[in-house]
């Protein structure tokens, strides 16, 4: 199969789809990859090194895209992108389809096959290709909440850990999966006041075993969240529904009760976001300001540590990446059910159920799309 591997065009997105290790053992593998020019530059993987690898170096995406049997990216494809998909294409990236309705029309229309590392799954039910940036988003929301509080930044001039005499900061995650779990373990190690809410009461006693009396886990519903959220110094959302679009958790009215330069970090972003008031921004212009409130809503977070980023997704997504290589995408697919539940698009069809209903396409079963 040919492989190819275009540049990341999204605002300040340095991570590329292949590493030249990964590239090495598609070609090991007895594949071809085509990379285009500079797509590793951002995280000092050359030409050069690409070459080393086995790979080819063309000048242009537009080449890529013509080529390539399968692109593998990072971020979902931007419009310009989906449009030089064509049909029996394979696509294996991040999607996000469910807040996405021109990127979904666009794909429909292309009749290309699109997999997205969201939505393929494991044998315990988690989500093994969105955990590492998820690893990565979590640990980087205090960071980025931190900042945020300074006071040359909009914040409340609040450290969070404080400092004998004064006291922290109080913060709060919503959500005790993966991204919670990692914004807990980084809020706590800042020596921050931390309060997790979920509705799983297996996850919170899971979450009071691995952290222990600091941690105040708290079982959520609409009152537990309002006192939660309206006390709170920084409030992480780290909700997911896999594949869906987030629920609006944290409304207007909560945000209006908080205290002026209080900060709210939204990593559900990429699914529309779980704050009423939260709208995507950039590493560029991270921030805004709205009911006194500082959002945070990168929708793009792992894309900062685009070096870490790469190397972690990678560890993740290149069994599946030979896979579809070896196998062809239609016996991949069906030979692993897991894969399966990444098939979003094929040939026109919505083939993710979350997807199609939140979006009103009719949904046709992976089984069934791939006949």
């Amino acid at each position: 199969m040919l492989v190819g591997v275009p540049k990341e065009i999204k605002t300040l997105e340095f991570r590329v789809g292949l590493t030249t290790g990964s590239v090495e053992e598609l070609v090991h593998h007895g594949h071809q990859v085509i990379v285009e020019t500079q797509a590793g530059a951002g995280i000092g993987l050359s030409d050069d090194m690409y070459r080393a690898a086995g790979a080819e170096i063309v000048d242009t995406a537009a080449e890529v895209f013509e080529r390539a049997d399968m692109v593998v990216k990072v971020k979902e494809p931007q419009p310009d992108e989906c449009r030089m998909l064509r049909e029996g294409q394979v696509l294996f990236t991040y999607l996000h389809l469910a807040p996405d309705p021109e990127q979904t029309r666009l794909l429909k229309e292309s009749g290309c096959i699109a997999i997205a590392y969201e939505t393929v799954t494991d044998d315990d039910g988690t989500l093994p290709l969105l955990s590492p940036m998820s690893e990565v988003a979590g640990r980087m929301s205090i960071q980025a909440g931190a900042h945020a509080l300074e006071k040359h930044k909009g914040g409340s001039g609040m450290l969070l850990g404080g400092v004998p005499g004064v006291e922290a900061a109080r913060v709060v995650v919503i959500g005790g999966g993966v991204v919670g779990t990692n914004a807990i373990r980084m809020a706590m190690g800042m020596e921050a006041h931390v309060t997790v809410l979920d509705r799983s009461l297996k996850r919170l006693k899971e979450l009071d075993f691995q952290f222990g009396c600091m941690l105040n886990t708290i079982y959520s519903t609409r009152e537990s969240l309002w006192k939660a959220v309206t006390t709170a110094d920084l409030v992480i959302g780290a909700v997911l529904v896999p594949g869906a679009a987030a629920p609006k958790l944290v409304t207007r009215e909560m945000l209006k009760e908080m205290r002026d330069g209080s900060v709210v970090v939204d990593v559900a972003i990429d699914q529309g976001g779980c704050f009423e008031t939260s709208r995507a921004t950039t590493h560029e212009n991270p921030t805004y300001v709205e009911e006194g409130v500082v959002h945070y809503c990168v929708a793009n977070m792992p894309g900062g540590v685009a070096r870490t980023s790469t190397f972690a997704l990678n560890n993740a997504t290149l069994p599946f990446t030979l896979a579809l290589a070896d196998k062809g995408y239609k016996q991949a697919l069906l030979d692993d059910e897991h894969l399966r539940h990444g098939l979003n698009v094929h040939r026109g069809d919505i083939t993710y159920q979350a997807v199609a209903e939140v979006l009103n396409y009719d949904y046709v079963p992976a089984e069934q799309a791939l006949g």
